[in-house]
């Protein structure tokens, strides 16, 4: 049974830092390509970051591409999502996917999603 469970999710200030993670389970995260989408209050939602299977290609939002890093722990089956200089505009609840391309052309093709982490950036 595939599982995707969020965690890092949390209140930081506006230029702050935070990373998520997502543990997976009942499949290879070295082997699948995965995705980062977020959801934004009101608002659909909205693909952040992708990465391939084996050979870690990276592809971003223009609207977070510079300030967060996507990457992988293969020994810990593990998903990150490295997010700096974060804005007002960043306060959404994160899910991870294991998608089901790479890369990918809408930003939603994923087979399983986890159930969300929130990150407010406020002051």
């Amino acid at each position: 049974e595939v599982q995707l469970v969020e965690s890092g999710g949390g209140q930081v200030q506006p230029g702050g830092s935070l990373r998520l993670s997502c543990a997976a389970s009942g499949f290879t995260v070295r082997l699948s390509a995965m995705s980062w989408v977020r959801q934004a209050p009101g608002k659909g939602l909205e693909w952040v970051s992708a990465i391939s299977g084996i050979n870690d290609w990276t592809t971003y939002a223009d609207s977070v591409k510079g300030r967060f890093t996507i990457s992988r722990d293969n020994a810990k089956n593990t998903l990150y999502l490295q997010m700096n200089s974060l804005k007002p505009e960043d306060t959404a609840v994160y899910y991870c996917t294991k998608a089901s391309r790479f890369p990918l052309v809408t930003g939603m093709e994923y087979e399983y999603r986890g159930q969300g982490t929130q990150v407010t950036v406020s002051s």
